[in-house]
């Protein structure tokens, strides 16, 4: 007796490549997708294709978030090294090479297409450190003190590469990325708290002695001379409200005018009269504000809230010392974009050009933050997978 041979259904052959995906991350990330298309509507309906082009993104995003969420964490390990070499090289070859366009060299001609070499370096060096402390561990059972060093001699490289072209957010990014790394590998507080202390201290005397250091012809030296301006202009907008503080002041009205409940969905009048510079990239959150008020803020911060403790969930449930490190880094990655667009929108912190996640238009981030996304996804499948 033969027996009849079934064709599996669509989802029995789906079901391997969704199982084990972690239902909280993926509801996150709808809901801050969502409020993303509803927002880019509104701010860009009138501005060419960006709605149309703001959802070519987000379905690119997300085929690559699903794509490298099937690969597994030990796979992920053998691609630290080569792309973090080959985005350094890159970025040296920006040094030697690169096309420079307001003042910025930033890009790199490769034949076929103009890059820029420093957004690899927001994946491959949180990658690259977590990569090395497992590393470390598995050889010696523990982590020593040379081992951060090595990390801080590896995180400097590229960030000091990235901050001459000069990129400074970019920088920060990257920065910040590799940070998290060394801080949750376990880098004492006896280090973290002079830095801070020392950074407090001259925030203070920036803000008493402002007057004098903003004069005209008064040389930082560790910063070029626009990015003096942006540190002024933070301190006091006014100063030049049709320049320089220009972005600052139509931003903070935009965000007041919303008041509680918002104007109303397409009834943003600084949006659509076009006061907000940006309001479809760096400035979209005072667009959001206008029209959805600080209920709108606050279900928008609830949504962020949500996906940051999800993923680092993720990260204190994950089997391996690389699946942790990375998995906590990425998440305080996207703390960090959140944090400093909304700072400096609000006129908290200096512009830096920071686009807020799901939110603000921009090809190449939104696959960044998809390519993110997808190790996220990629570390909770395993955790999920090896518990079954």
């Amino acid at each position: 007796m033969t027996t009849a041979y079934t064709q599996p259904s669509r989802w029995q052959r789906l079901r391997p490549l969704v199982e084990g995906f972690d239902g909280g991350l993926l509801l996150a990330v709808l809901l801050l997708a969502a409020l993303g298309l509803v927002t880019m509507y509104s701010a860009g309906f009138d501005h060419g294709t960006r709605f149309v082009d703001h959802l070519r993104n987000m379905g690119l995003a997300a085929v690559i978030m699903f794509t490298v969420a099937q690969v597994p964490p030990h796979k992920l390990m053998r691609v630290a090294v080569p792309l973090y070499t080959a985005g350094v090289v890159l970025l040296v070859a920006v040094a030697l090479f690169g096309i420079t366009k307001k003042g910025a060299t930033r890009w790199l001609n490769v034949g076929v297409a103009v890059i820029q070499p420093s957004e690899i370096l927001k994946i491959a060096m949180p990658l690259m450190l977590a990569w090395w402390f497992q590393k470390c561990e598995s050889q010696r059972g523990q982590l020593q003190r040379s081992d951060f060093w090595v990390a801080a001699a590896l995180l400097l490289l590229p960030f000091l590469l990235v901050a001459k072209q000069p990129d400074l957010g970019t920088a920060i990014l990257v920065f910040s990325g590799g940070f998290f790394v060394i801080f949750f590998a376990g880098l004492s507080w006896m280090l973290i708290w002079p830095v801070v202390l020392v950074g407090v201290v001259g925030v203070g005397l920036l803000i008493g002695f402002s007057d004098a250091i903003c004069e005209p012809g008064v040389n930082w030296h560790v910063l070029r001379e626009y990015q003096k301006h942006r540190v002024c202009t933070l301190l006091d907008p006014t100063t030049d409200p049709l320049g320089k503080g220009f972005h600052i002041i139509q931003g903070m009205i935009a965000i007041g005018s919303g008041g509680v409940f918002g104007k109303g969905f397409m009834q943003g009048t600084q949006t659509h009269l076009e006061f907000i510079p940006e309001r479809t990239t760096d400035f979209i959150f005072a667009a959001f504000s206008e029209e959805f008020g600080l209920l709108g803020v606050l279900a928008l911060l609830g949504c962020f809230a949500f996906l940051l403790l999800r993923g680092l969930m993720i990260a204190a449930s994950a089997p391996t010392l690389f699946s942790r490190l990375l998995a906590a880094a990425i998440t305080l990655s996207l703390f960090t974009y959140m944090f400093v667009n909304i700072g400096m929108v609000s006129g908290m912190l200096p512009v830096v050009g920071v686009p807020l996640p799901f939110i603000s238009y921009g090809g190449t981030a939104m696959v960044s933050l998809g390519l993110a996304l997808g190790l996220l996804l990629a570390i909770a499948r395993s955790r999920g997978l090896m518990q079954r």
